[in-house]
C-alpha cells in the first residue's frame, strides 16, 4: 500500500464534504444524503479490492 490511497481517499472525502455542505445550504436534504452515502460506497469499494489483494498476499505466504 502506498501513498496514493490514502490521498485518493481523503479527497473524495473532501469532495463529498464540500457537495454536502452547499446542498445542505440550498435546501436538498435528499441529495446531500445520497451524496454522503455514495461517498461512502466509492472508499469502501476501495478498501475492498485492496483487502483482496491482502488476502491473497497472505494466501501466498502460508501456501494455502
Amino acid at each position: 500500500m502506498d501513498i496514493t490511497l490514502v490521498l485518493k481517499i481523503a479527497g473524495i472525502g473532501f469532495l463529498v464534504s464540500v457537495a454536502n455542505i452547499v446542498l445542505n445550504k440550498s435546501g436538498r436534504d435528499e441529495m446531500a444524503m445520497m451524496v454522503s452515502i455514495a461517498g461512502v460506497i466509492i472508499v469502501l469499494i476501495m478498501i475492498i479490492s485492496q483487502m483482496a489483494d491482502l488476502i491473497d498476499k497472505v494466501r501466498d505466504i502460508f501456501g494455502i
